[in-house]
């Protein structure tokens, strides 16, 4: 373990009894956490518009393939994008990447308010759906390489969860105005979608860029000021900040030699095949664990066990989005304190379980239209969540695996099989729903059982290790004993010989 892990470890000073950080997280949180808001806003919207009258009537109805069109062309118009998010992260920073992604989603907004058919709705969120990933990417960077190292872990966990935020506002949106009798009832959900994207722009103007993206730029100045003011509370002589310093110039500058950041490189070593093969997986489990149907179709789930009323699935769609929000950040702070592959296998298997029992009290349902069997089903997804939301590592996962040279393609590659995944959930499950029913969760309860065999059989520990120390985990142990003689010279450089044995008898 380096000397700055010693140095983190030391240090048990609260961020909140530090001006400067708490100062920075006020605004980082809207900023780039709120990104989430954005996608979960979409989710829930899509879910809430489907049991609000007027949006019925205004599209005819959609039902099946339409219907799964109308909520997969978002997916659609983040994949059409994922090759240049790793450009404009690399080559313009994590907040421009931010800035580009929200004024695209406040385009999309706009157009989806005005839309007057089908087709202008598809293409709303065709836009939409191409800044997501611009934002996602950006702003899920811009926390772990700008957080102090103790809050990274729970803030890149609490970015992944803070997506029900976005949720519970337009649940409760479409709550309020489905019974608006005229296309508005449509329109104000649709327009109040740019909010979030809103707050990202407004925001954005009061956080730095990433110091880690700034040394590879050759600003380590920059760098050094932001980790000063921010990570040493204006303290230069700060030890923290200094080995924190020259623990991310040694590691970058070794990641970045003969390195030129292609695609082929990604998929050209075996260390990062890895990689892009865990964050594969990571994103296709996050879309394909039964949260797809809940998350875009809860209403069609519903009206299979006899809910049909609207009031009645916004108030549970209201419902569900609280409960999670509740439990994400309850497990988002359990991240701090909890192993990575714990968290990974109570999830999943928690979420075996309790689909499993939701399965059943489908089958209940189908062959017995008993009211007590419908009860069951709304008890088990509400169940389901907290093991769903029991993981919320999907970016904090990605980004520690991740050496800084190819992190931006990584979040990419976890987006684009996300997007894949939930592609298909959005154009597929209603088609299953309409077709088969409740033995269409048959597929996912199996599903759920692989994904717990893959998680057990090759997923690593990466709790308690900052992000330079996991740069190189899959490279072996001669690039990782370079990486540490580098970092000593790196420190001698910055503080000298004599004040480095200081801080060794220290820790």
């Amino acid at each position: 373990m380096s000397r700055f892990a010693d140095l983190v470890a030391a240090d048990a000073t609260p961020w909140y009894r530090k001006p400067n950080l708490a100062r920075l997280y006020l605004f980082l949180v809207p900023a780039a956490m709120g990104v989430e808001w954005t996608s979960g806003f979409d989710g829930s919207i899509m879910n809430g518009l489907q049991a609000v009258d007027a949006w019925d009537n205004y599209f005819d109805h959609p039902r099946g393939a339409i219907l799964g069109i109308m909520n997969s062309i978002y997916s659609l118009g983040a994949l059409s994008m994922m090759v240049f998010v790793p450009w404009v992260n690399d080559r313009f920073g994590r907040r421009r990447s931010i800035i580009v992604g929200s004024i695209i989603m406040v385009i999309g907004a706009v157009l989806q308010t005005a839309s007057v058919h089908l087709g202008m709705f598809l293409a709303a969120r065709f836009v939409l759906g191409m800044g997501i990933p611009f934002a996602l990417s950006g702003g899920s960077q811009l926390i772990g390489e700008l957080a102090y190292h103790k809050e990274r872990p729970v803030l890149t966990s609490a970015f992944n969860v803070s997506w029900y935020i976005g949720g519970i506002v337009a649940a409760g949106v479409t709550l309020g105005t489905f019974q608006i009798e005229s296309d508005w009832a449509w329109r104000i959900p649709s327009v109040l979608q740019l909010l979030p994207s809103a707050f990202q722009l407004a925001f954005i103007w009061g956080v730095p860029e990433s110091p880690r993206w700034l040394i590879s730029k050759d600003r380590g100045e920059e760098a050094l000021a932001i980790l000063v003011q921010y990570h040493g509370e204006g303290d230069p002589e700060s030890e923290y900040v200094r080995a924190e310093y020259a623990e991310m110039v040694a590691t970058i500058q070794l990641d970045l030699e003969s390195k030129k950041r292609t695609w082929g490189e990604l998929f050209g070593e075996r260390a990062n095949l890895k990689r892009c093969a865990l964050v594969a997986f990571i994103g296709v489990f996050s879309q394909w664990s039964g949260n797809g149907l809940v998350s875009y179709y809860l209403s069609r789930v519903l009206e299979t066990v006899g809910i049909s009323d609207k009031r009645m699935q916004n108030r549970i769609n209201l419902s569900l989005n609280c409960w999670n929000l509740v439990t994400g950040f309850t497990a988002s702070w359990l991240v701090g304190i909890t192993p990575r592959r714990v968290m990974y296998l109570v999830s999943v298997t928690g979420m075996l379980v309790t689909f499993a029992a939701w399965t059943g009290a489908s089958a209940s349902y189908a062959q017995t239209e008993n009211h007590h069997a419908a009860g069951a089903v709304v008890a088990m997804i509400f169940l389901y969540y907290p093991f769903y939301n029991g993981a919320p590592l999907t970016y904090t996962y990605t980004i520690e695996i991740f050496p800084f040279s190819m992190r931006a393609k990584g979040t990419v590659v976890v987006q684009t099989f996300s997007r894949f995944a939930s592609f298909f959930n959005q154009f597929v499950n209603p088609i299953g729903l309409a077709a088969i029913g409740w033995k269409y969760y048959i597929v996912y309860t199996v599903w759920l059982a692989v994904e717990a065999c893959v998680i057990y059989c090759f997923f690593p520990e990466t709790k308690d290790r900052t992000l330079e120390d996991l740069a190189f985990m899959f490279e072996g142990d001669a690039k990782v004993a370079e990486q540490l003689k580098r970092e000593e010279m790196q420190l001698q450089k910055e503080m000298g010989p004599g004040e480095v044995m200081q801080i060794k008898e220290k820790v």
